[in-house]
Order: C-alpha cells, then structure tokens, then sequence
C-alpha cells in the first residue's frame, strides 16, 4: 500500500465521527496509557515483595475474579444510573483502589485490595462500550471499535515501555501514577462527554401501563436471549486462546529455554502490529460479511497460536504472533459490531455487561488450561488445544450467524419479551455535543 493510499485509509476512518466519540477515545487512551497495575503485578510481588510465585498467581486470580464480579453490577448500573455517572464512579475508585494498593504491606491486605482493583477497574467497561454504541452511526460502529482498541493497544504499548523504567526506580511510583492518570481520565469524562442513554419513549395517551411501553429488560432477558448467550460462549473460547499470549506462551518459552527479554521482544510484536495495522485492516473488513470474518478469525486465532508447537527459534515464535494477532485485529472490532446489534438500545449496559463477562472469566480459566496441560502433557498438548478451540469456535460463528440480517439487530431481547416489537432506535447525540 502506497503512502498516499495509506494516509488516504486513515482520513476515511476517523472522518465523520462524532466529537463526542474523540473524546471518548482519548479518554480510553489516557485511562490505558496507565496501565501499570495489570502489566506488573506479579513482578511487583515476587520481586520488590518477595512473596512467592504462588501468592502471585492468587493475587493475579483474585484480580481477575473481581472483573467477573464487577461485570454485571456496571452492566446494570450502566442502564439504570447511566454511562456517564457508572463510567466516573468506576474510575474515581479504581484512582483510590490502585493508589491504596501500592501501601499495602500484609499479604491478606494486597489481596483484599487487588480484588477490589479488578472490582472497580473493570466496571468502566460496559459503559464506555454502551456509550459508543449510542453516540456512532450503525454503519460506523465497526470503525469506532477498531479506533478505540488501536487506541487500547496503543496506550498498552507505550505505558509497557514506561511502566518498565518507572519499575525500576519505584514500584510505588507506579501506581500512583496510574491512579493519577485514571483521575485524568475521569476529569475527562466529566467535563467533556454528555450522558448518551436514549430515553425511553412516552407512552401513548390513554394507553394502559402494559402497552405502549419497551418491555423491561433485566439481566434474565439476556440470559434468555438465546442468539446473544450463543455469542458470549464463543467469545469466551475466544478469549481462552487469545489469553495464552500472555499465559502460555511465556511459560512454554521459559521451558524451552528462552529468556524474558526473548519473550518481550516476541510478545511486543502482537502490540506494533496492532498499531501499524488496525486502521488499514479495518478499512478493508469494515464492509465485509461479519460471519465470513468470524469464521476466518478464529481459525487464524486457533491456528495460529497452534503454529507455536512448530517454532524453534525467536524470529518463528514471532512470525507465530503475527498470524492470531491479524485474527486479533479482525475479531475484536467485527465481535463488538455484533454484540450492539444484537443488544436492545436500553439494555446495552446488561448485554455489554454480560459480554464482558466471557472475557472476565476466561482470564480466571486460562492460566488453570495452561498450567495442567504444559505441567500433565506438554506444551505441544496447549498448542493442539486452541487449533480445536478455534475449530469449534468458528463452526460456532458459522451456524449462529446463519439467517441473521440487519433486521434482527438489537432485536433479539425485545422479539422474546414483546412477542416481535422492535426497540426503539436511539437518541441521536449531535456531532459537536459536549457536556
């Protein structure tokens, strides 16, 4: 691709875009540009704490556990409350949770407060996906997904880079930092960003209270929601296979005598690749059949990582993370177009909550997967594992999406609970909105 073409692909996709979105996305950037906490937990414990390898992958778990917890309560809090107030209660206390964690001294008092930071840094996310389906046009939703994960991946990569210096001065200063930076972010969402939940429709005059009216969606309506419960379950095989970059991987290297620096020059390539090739990529799938890239994804996700049993030296582990960190950059943007138009406009919070439940739980399932077969029957045994997980996983894609039109977006709790009524489209939020 040429560079004018290239710079021709980045003007169309981040033109027509609201500003309320920018503002999201730079609020999503500031927020990750912080990430120490995730990145360098275990190093902080096993190393400057001296606890064991054990109490760190339980610290590790106990974080995780407190994202399955917290997904469902910001999911309803995100339809109740709003996104805006469940998005800046969320940050305000993870800023206080990660500060307060970084003073922690007893072994019982770190794990108590690594949950609550899980808990709380966890709980923004179905708000800021629901906001972003409110404020971006359908046809432009897959776009906007793609800019904020480039925009994930970006402010990951350059806080890894940073998060490693500042480590090496002090692990304290860290997570203040963090917590400095989510503060930001919340001061952000406050001054910038105006509340995008649509209202609900009036009800006709001289209707009676049980017509005329969106059905009540509560989190049993999405249980309930058969097509949506289907796509949950294939993201959390999903995410089973994409966690071993940062599970398996490591550890298979380290057997096979591989030092952490080869590990992060190989892992870092899945980050650059990301950030050099979302916008292109995202240009030429955005139009695309989202069932033929599902499929595609995940075999490339389950395959590729399978690849890893062939890889001997660093260069073909690295050639490993290009082909699933293409499915990467493939699925995450085509998966989140699916769950909002399968989502009723006001249950986006509940459904985002629910779908970022599959995720929450796989962090906890993965490092179990991984450990019993590397430590039973080998690596290779893992590698097999997510060649069969992305199989199943894209024959899943495959006959779930069979039949399913644009008509049937963000239809499927209303059709179950109102016997075929549609929801009601959004509230459009004007381009130039601010708070």
């Amino acid at each position: 691709m040429s560079a004018a073409r290239l710079a021709q692909v980045v003007r169309e996709s981040v033109s027509g875009l609201p500003r309320a979105f920018w503002w999201l996305w730079t609020s999503t950037l500031v927020n990750r540009l912080g990430a120490f906490v995730v990145t360098f937990m275990t190093l902080y414990l096993t190393l400057d704490r001296g606890y064991s390898a054990s109490f760190a992958g339980l610290v590790v778990a106990l974080h995780g556990l407190g994202g399955v917890l917290s997904s469902l309560v910001a999911g309803v809090m995100t339809d109740r409350l709003g996104r805006r107030p469940t998005m800046l209660a969320a940050q305000a206390s993870t800023a206080f949770s990660v500060a307060l964690l970084g003073f922690m001294e007893h072994p019982a008092a770190i794990a108590a407060v690594a949950l609550l930071v899980g808990m709380t840094s966890n709980a923004s996310r179905p708000a800021v996906a629901a906001m972003m389906a409110d404020i971006v046009r359908p046809e432009d939703r897959v776009r906007a997904f793609a800019l904020n994960y480039w925009a994930l991946n970006l402010g990951f990569a350059i806080s890894a880079m940073a998060a490693g210096l500042i480590a090496e001065y002090s692990y304290l200063a860290g997570f203040l930092g963090e917590a400095a930076l989510t503060l930001v972010c919340a001061v952000l969402v406050f001054v910038k960003l105006p509340e995008s939940r649509p209202d609900r429709p009036a009800r006709p005059e001289g209707a009676s209270a049980t017509t005329g009216e969106e059905p009540a969606i509560g989190l049993g309506t999405v249980l309930r929601d058969g097509r949506f419960m289907g796509v949950v379950g294939l993201s959390f095989l999903i995410s089973l296979i994409f966690t071993q970059g940062s599970v398996g991987l490591p550890v298979a290297m380290g057997s096979a005598g591989f030092s952490p620096r080869d590990y992060g020059l190989v892992v870092a390539v899945n980050g650059l690749l990301i950030v050099l090739l979302q916008i292109p990529v995202t240009a030429f799938i955005e139009r695309r059949d989202p069932q033929k890239l599902l499929v595609v994804s995940a075999l490339l996700a389950g395959y590729g990582f399978a690849l890893t049993a062939f890889a001997g030296p660093v260069w073909a582990y690295a050639l490993t993370v290009c082909v699933w960190t293409l499915a990467e950059i493939v699925n995450s943007p085509t998966q989140m177009g699916l769950v909002v138009r399968l989502s009723p406009v006001h249950g986006r919070g509940r459904y985002q909550g629910v779908y970022n439940l599959s995720w929450a739980v796989a962090a906890l399932v993965a490092p179990l997967m991984a450990g019993f077969l590397i430590d039973r029957y080998g690596a290779d045994w893992l590698w097999g594992a997510t060649a069969v997980l992305g199989t199943v996983a894209a024959a899943g894609y495959w006959l779930l999406m069979r039949g399913l039109s644009d008509g049937d977006a963000g239809t499927g709790a209303a059709v179950a609970v109102a016997g075929g009524a549609p929801a009601p489209t959004a509230k459009p939020v004007p381009a130039d909105a601010e708070a």
